[in-house]
């Protein structure tokens, strides 16, 4: 009793302080009376965590759908409505422009897609991937990557031994033009050009979509599926029920090298070839307009396959480290990446060719002196080069260098680098123990010995980076090499190259005998696109890749070309300009001993304009690797010549660059 007159005690102060905080006994009154009505009815509202992502999820997906009943019940015009009341009225797609013209379809046009932009079915496969048979594994909407990580590598991957298909799992190329008008919904590919050329009367009678699967090698596409016979059949009988009108084909990116591939193969005598004969590309073809070829390779694919990354994701890891090293949807997310692109042998294509003939040495590259900072010009001539007009100005850039581990040995007098000679080395004991088993990359197998051995060789130029790889990956570069070569020919008349493994390579092959058709070098410009790299070992850990790109070496002003450790040169941001253009610009330009027939040769350059503003999505003058594909500019031309115009009626050579310069530097035996 004495307790609770002293609680009471505060109350019957008379007095009470005026800045005292509210009584407790109030506080205590009120959560009671919250207390009672929540036990009204003895029952008592308690939400868990659990209840509380079901409330998230629930109100998430209700947005979505009223998003998308509204997106969906809105009339067809309203976009194209708001973004011209904003940024006015846009010019007439190119499929109406020509057809105002008169321009009507002509020539049957045949498109080949590239590497990673068509799409894959299942038809075969385990356990853990019942219920898809024939949905896509690769394209549309990606689902199955989440529900079912490990089992979507699996068969994503080929047989390391083969290039072939893993036992019981087959995975094939989605025919027809839907197997790469969309990557993704909404992302589109080939459908902008589809639907422009339908404007002018085109349809599936005389537009053909030579799908491959793009992760076997070029050959082995013939072995397992007879897609380069089923390509030759489709042009002969779209060339016979449209006349006689020779077709017009349209590769793009890797897809390039592959049509280079086909036109060797189908005059090759069977059984290695199509047996079409020396003439059946003169019979047959109008025009090649190659859109962001990359002939000579791209030094991308070098840091692809070295550390399962490129720019774009080195920055990812600098910007959340451990991230994409860590076990995310229950795996290792780049060594898995590493693991099944190493299986695709198409990869190994891309390497760059022609060693430093080509690509530069230790001390000197054809862009030498390229600088970033450039202004629209809009000349239409071969001689207007991308250089700034005060040298002083101009970032140094040793471009011939294509890994150099350090910025100080990417920038250091070739006479002052000491370099151990890693051929040869020993690579150690196998550093992996068994938990690595589920990611094993050959890395592994290395030890540190190996590792060491390839960082302390410093650097390497584009006629060392092919013994890099076949150091670092042996078993890979065992199957790359049987269906790929990467030199210049001394002499095209031996014997040697009439195998299929030279016939991706332009300078280890001839055009075919057809001195009426024009081949079209396509590509954007005016983006920077990846050239060397500055590398970094990593620390040693379990299952790790022990090479990484260093984001840390940059140049300290906004125009410089080195960021996050990587060197940028002029092209579309995937293909440099130098592996673009220097076929047709120089290589196969007029009669040349890779061109004996003189088949004319344009270069097309498309300046990149990125869009103004949201509204216009990827744009109409992009002159992005992808996004090229609906250029307007581009589209246009393509219309054009599929209409009967010829390379000199579109105005011959349309170049931004310095490519013309370039290719002088370039000491090649013609």
């Amino acid at each position: 009793m004495a307790l609770l007159r002293r609680r009471k005690q505060p109350d019957s102060d008379p007095h009470p302080d005026p800045d005292q905080d509210p009584k407790p006994d109030e506080e205590d009154d009120k959560e009671q009376k919250a207390s009672k009505k929540s036990n009204k009815n003895g029952k008592i509202k308690n939400y868990s965590c659990l209840d509380n992502c079901c409330w998230f999820v629930g109100c998430v997906c209700s947005v979505w759908w009223l998003l998308l009943f509204l997106y969906n019940a809105m009339p067809a015009s309203f976009p194209q409505f708001v973004t011209e009341a904003i940024s006015g009225p846009f010019p007439d797609p190119p499929g109406v422009k020509c057809l105002k013209e008169g321009l009507k379809a002509k020539h049957p046009v045949v498109f080949v897609p590239g590497i990673v932009t068509g799409g894959l079915e299942l038809w075969e496969g385990h356990q853990c991937m019942d219920g898809l048979f024939r949905k896509r594994l690769w394209g549309g909407t990606f689902g199955e990557v989440y529900k079912r990580p490990s089992c979507w590598v699996q068969h994503m991957s080929l047989d390391n031994k083969t290039g072939m298909d893993p036992p019981g799992i087959r995975v094939r190329p989605v025919s027809g033009l839907v197997a790469a008008d969309y990557f993704a919904p909404g992302y589109f590919v080939w459908a902008v050009l589809i639907a422009n050329l339908a404007r002018v009367g085109y349809e599936e009678k005389n537009m053909y979509m030579a799908a491959y699967d793009w992760r076997l090698s070029f050959q082995n596409t013939e072995v397992r599926d007879q897609t380069l016979s089923r390509i030759k059949s489709n042009i002969e009988l779209m060339v016979a029920t449209n006349g006689g009108k020779k077709a017009v084909i349209i590769p793009h990116s890797m897809g390039v090298i592959y049509f280079l591939h086909f036109m060797k193969w189908v005059e090759a005598p069977a059984p290695m070839g199509g047996g079409g004969g020396p003439d059946w590309c003169a019979k047959h073809i109008k025009a090649v307009m190659n859109i962001g070829g990359p002939f000579l390779g791209v030094p991308k694919a070098v840091a692809g396959l070295f550390s399962a990354e490129a720019k774009d994701i080195a920055s990812v890891r600098a910007l959340a480290p451990g991230v994409l090293d860590s076990d995310l949807f229950q795996i290792q997310t780049l060594q898995h990446v590493m693991r099944m692109s190493r299986t695709w042998d198409s990869t190994m294509s891309m390497i760059p060719k022609g060693g430093d003939t080509i690509w530069g040495g230790l001390n000197w590259s054809p862009e030498e002196g390229y600088s970033p900072r450039r202004s629209k010009h809009g000349k239409n001539d071969t001689e207007s080069p991308t250089v700034s007009d005060s040298a002083s100005e101009v970032t140094h850039a040793n471009y011939g260098r294509i890994v150099s581990f350090g910025r100080d040995v990417a920038e250091a007098p070739s006479s002052e680098i000491e370099r151990i000679e890693f051929r040869g080395a020993v690579k150690g004991i196998n550093v992996a123990n068994n938990t690595c088993r589920a990611v094993w990359t050959e890395y592994h197998d290395m030890g540190f010995g190996g590792i060491k051995a390839v960082a302390e060789y410093k650097v390497y130029t584009a006629g060392e980076i092919v013994e890099l790889l076949e150091f670092v990956a042996p078993k890979m570069m065992e199957r790359g090499s049987a269906h790929f070569s990467y030199g210049i020919a001394d002499n095209l008349d031996d014997p040697k190259y009439t195998h299929y493994k030279y016939w991706s390579n332009p300078l280890e092959t001839k055009l075919p005998n057809a001195p009426d058709m024009e081949i079209y070098s396509m590509y954007g410009v005016g983006i920077p696109t990846e050239r060397a790299y500055v590398y970094k070992l990593t620390p040693a850990a379990e299952c790790y890749i022990p090479f990484q790109i260093d984001t840390s070496a940059k140049d300290k002003g906004e125009d410089g070309c080195l960021k996050d450790g990587v060197y940028t040169v002029d092209g579309d941001e995937t293909v440099p300009a130098l592996s673009a253009g220097y076929m047709c610009a120089k290589g196969w330009r007029g009669k040349t001993r890779f061109n004996p027939s003189g088949i004319k040769t344009y270069v097309r350059e498309y300046d990149h304009n990125p869009p103004s503003n949201f509204l216009e999505g990827r744009g109409t003058q992009s002159g992005a690797h992808v996004d090229i594909m609906g250029n307007f500019q581009l589209i246009e031309d393509v219309i054009r010549v599929a209409a009967g115009a010829t390379g000199e009626e579109l105005g011959g050579d349309q170049v931004y660059t310095g490519i013309f310069e370039w290719s002088e530097k370039i000491n090649l035996k013609l």
